[in-house]
């Protein structure tokens, strides 16, 4: 018994979760009194069905089941932590975390007190009534229907489609009166499709992830067929500086991480965010707000894998920053109490890190967002991050897929594309939001975005 990372929860030979009772994480803390001042148990089980098509065909579909549980423990002023996928052995797990402690680092926090939370407690709206998710079968029967149906546009296209069913449940509790629990079904669908055209290849997708209920599946297919439509023409842009639209895809894979890494509390602890001591400052054109409202989407959760409560908080008001986010280890070092930020990856130990990532709309739709450029480009599709320096709040992305804008209309797909900036000087040519956010996977919610001038440069 070790500590060990999320990595070690993927084992599919575990018992039911409905076999794992309240005894259990009372148990563990029972085991771990005698050795400990305090402890904290968190116990995750979840069931995962991925069914996949590449090519067209069928590809793979499996379903695996998995449970585990991670102990952190203070003793003699020091931390200890240990996890495991085996429930049969809590007295290994318990000596596993107290043994660490010896040479753990120091205890500057306490393990969080006095909060029950449960199904039906949950400070969320939640569906009067929950659908039942599709079957394997069903889901099957939906991708190749879409297939068919992208092929009436075009047979040429190679069309890859994911869906991706899970449901999971958190527990818990600590010797400080803590004993919380939250469950959550989702499903997700991927939709996308490789166009090669002699020694020019157009890749474009669309995705969605639903909580309790299917995705649209529809307009999932119809914003990919959209794409295809645009991209059907070349064009051309020069390199300068040119009016930009990100779309919320764009927008949430350019920016959410970057914003996200800027206002974590550890950063700011670390010095390597630029914000650091810009709290009360206004950096930012007033159009910009970015907050965080675990209300929302399907992370949404009444309490973070500390067991602290969670709640709406902004970070930056009307281009003013106003606050970072901080689990309970980062934020006391920092003098702040936990925001109910503090999560897991798997079985790992608590970092800081949001429910979601949120900007405020506006009160334009994206449509009279590009109907507005004389000159300008779309930035639909982006090559990963492609931050080259995050923490200072650059970005430079290479465009997956991207659209010319002249007279306010698309007129074509442009190729070996870049666009280039920080959210400093960019958000400070904030033009307009779009009045319409999307969900980008489960946890970014933003709108469309236009910048009056942003850096372009395009190769031949």
């Amino acid at each position: 018994m070790s500590g060990q990372s999320g990595d070690a929860l993927l084992s599919s030979c575990t018992p039911s979760a409905e076999a794992v009772s309240d005894a259990l994480l009372e148990k563990i803390l029972q085991l771990a009194a005698p050795h400990t001042d305090a402890a904290e148990a968190y116990f995750v089980s979840s069931q995962d069905t991925p069914i996949e098509f590449e090519n067209n065909r069928l590809k793979s579909l499996q379903t695996t089941a998995v449970q585990g549980v991670a102990l952190r423990v203070i003793r003699q002023g020091r931390l200890g932590f240990a996890s495991s996928t085996d429930l049969t052995r809590l007295e290994d797990l318990v000596a596993a975390a107290v043994q660490t402690a010896e040479i753990g680092s120091a205890a500057d926090f306490e393990f969080a007190s006095n909060f029950h939370s449960w199904d039906g407690a949950v400070n969320f709206p939640t569906p009067a009534t929950q659908s039942a998710l599709p079957t394997t079968e069903e889901l099957i029967e939906v991708g190749e229907h879409l297939i068919r149906r992208i092929h009436d546009y075009n047979p040429e296209i190679l069309v890859d489609i994911g869906f991706y069913q899970g449901s999971r449940i958190v527990r818990i509790a600590t010797s400080q009166d803590v004993y919380a629990e939250r469950t959550s079904r989702t499903i997700s669908a991927s939709l996308s499709g490789n166009l090669v055209r002699g020694e020019d290849f157009l890749q474009a997708g669309s995705s969605d992830v639903q909580r309790d209920h299917p995705p649209d599946y529809d307009r999932l297919l119809n914003q990919l067929l959209q794409k295809y439509r645009w991209a059907e023409q070349n064009a051309s842009i020069t390199s300068g500086s040119f009016p930009v639209v990100f779309t919320p895809r764009a927008a949430a894979i350019t920016f959410g991480s970057l914003f996200s890494s800027v206002l974590s509390g550890q950063s700011v602890m670390q010095k390597a965010s630029p914000l650091a001591d810009k709290v009360g400052e206004t950096l930012f054109d007033s159009r910009l707000t970015v907050f965080e409202d675990p209300n929302l989407g399907v992370n949404a959760c009444s309490f973070d894998d500390e067991g602290t409560p969670t709640h709406r908080k902004a970070f930056i008001e009307q281009g003013t920053v106003t606050g970072f986010y901080w689990d309970r280890r980062w934020g006391a070092r920092a003098g702040h109490a936990s925001t109910g930020n503090g999560f897991r990856g798997g079985l790992s130990r608590p970092t800081p890190s949001t429910v979601n990532f949120c900007v405020a709309p506006g009160s334009t739709a994206t449509d009279a967002l590009i109907a507005s450029m004389k000159e300008g480009l779309v930035v639909d599709q982006v090559l990963g991050a492609g931050q080259s320096n995050q923490l200072a709040g650059e970005f430079s992305v290479n465009l997956a897929l991207g659209y010319k804008v002249e007279n306010g209309e698309i007129v074509g797909r442009v190729k070996n594309t870049m666009v280039a900036g920080s959210i400093f000087e960019a958000f400070q040519q904030l033009e307009e939001l779009g009045d319409t956010p999307e969900w980008l996977g489960s946890r970014a919610y933003v709108p469309s975005l236009k910048f009056a001038q942003l850096g372009v440069a395009a190769k031949g």
